[in-house]
């Protein structure tokens, strides 16, 4: 955790107790005694009115009538969040009416001459997905799917959930760990560990109809669905090595679940290693798509067969 941080968290802490000892602190936060010292001190600095009290126990209290200080942004900081704003706008982000009165008070902390750089920015700077006509229109396919606000409340309470999904006309139910919740080419995509099959599976949040917590006797922890899959470990079917052409490709899209390590100071060259479940046809040409999207700067160490007879069968479609 970062100091800048910390410091903020403890400030919440101590301002919401009569009384606080170094010691508490120091456990609370996984600190060395010097640290929350520190800490205190930079605290008080601050402006945070503490009294110290004297005895054997000691410890801290905050005067009476004490609140937080106010949260001061700069004007470049201001810059930061509504350019923020800006660029998710058009991305399916949940909490939209949240988003929406979080923009209103920030517009009412900063002067005049700040709101009227933001309005200036909003007409000049444009975003993938921005109506170019109506930059504050949002269509109806910039609307997240009704069940993701619901979703990410009770994985907060609990990863353990069931999933309730449609698939093919047919209606199923997968109880999963979820593993992470991730935005990829415009859709919102559960990846969780099946805990009947014992296996990562992929959910499109388009298909949820219902989720529940998962109530079963024995919860499995994190420590150990983690220990179950890399024993299931996929092996790398996929290297790749990339020029700089190929790695500015590689920035404007990847799959989530592919990276890239440099190998050179100047990040002109780099090498890629991933896996290619060529039994799950919609990846097989996910990832065929994409390789001939990262263009003729790479070269190839290792590829399925299946992707290469992919790849001459699109190259064959122009000719």
């Amino acid at each position: 955790m970062k100091k800048v941080e910390r410091i903020n968290i403890i400030m919440r802490y101590i301002n919401n107790r009569a009384h606080f000892t170094i010691s508490e602190i120091m456990r609370e936060f996984n600190i060395s005694r010097s640290t929350a010292i520190r800490d205190i001190r930079e605290i008080e600095s601050i402006g945070m009115p503490l009294v110290a009290d004297v005895g054997r126990d000691g410890g801290y209290s905050v005067m009476p009538n004490s609140v937080l200080p106010d949260v001061q942004f700069t004007d470049n900081e201001v810059k930061a969040l509504f350019i923020a704003f800006m660029a998710t706008r058009n991305q399916q982000l949940p909490y939209l009416k949240s988003r929406q009165s979080l923009a209103e008070k920030l517009l009412g902390l900063i002067s005049e001459n700040q709101q009227d750089d933001l309005v200036l920015l909003n007409q000049i700077l444009l975003f993938a997905g921005t109506n170019p006509h109506n930059p504050d229109l949002l269509d109806l396919t910039d609307l997240p799917h009704p069940m993701l606000e619901r979703l990410i409340q009770i994985l907060l309470v609990d990863r353990h959930l069931m999933l309730t999904i449609k698939e093919d006309k047919k209606i199923k139910s997968y109880p999963i760990y979820l593993l992470h919740l991730y935005h990829e080419k415009s859709f919102w995509l559960i990846e969780g560990y099946d805990l009947k099959e014992e296996r990562k599976q992929i959910f499109p949040v388009d298909n949820l109809i219902n989720i529940e917590p998962y109530q079963m006797k024995n919860k499995l922890s994190r420590k150990q669905i983690g220990d179950k899959r890399s024993k299931q470990e996929e092996g790398i079917n996929l290297v790749l090595e990339l020029g700089p052409k190929a790695i500015a490709q590689f920035k404007k899209y990847h799959p989530i679940k592919v990276s890239i390590s440099y190998t050179d100071p100047y990040q002109s060259t780099a090498l890629l290693k991933s896996y290619i479940n060529v039994e799950h046809p919609d990846e097989l040409t996910e990832m065929t798509n994409w390789l001939l999207f990262l263009g003729e700067d790479i070269k190839v160490k290792e590829v399925p067969e299946e992707v290469l007879k992919g790849v001459k069968k699109r190259l064959s479609s122009f000719s």
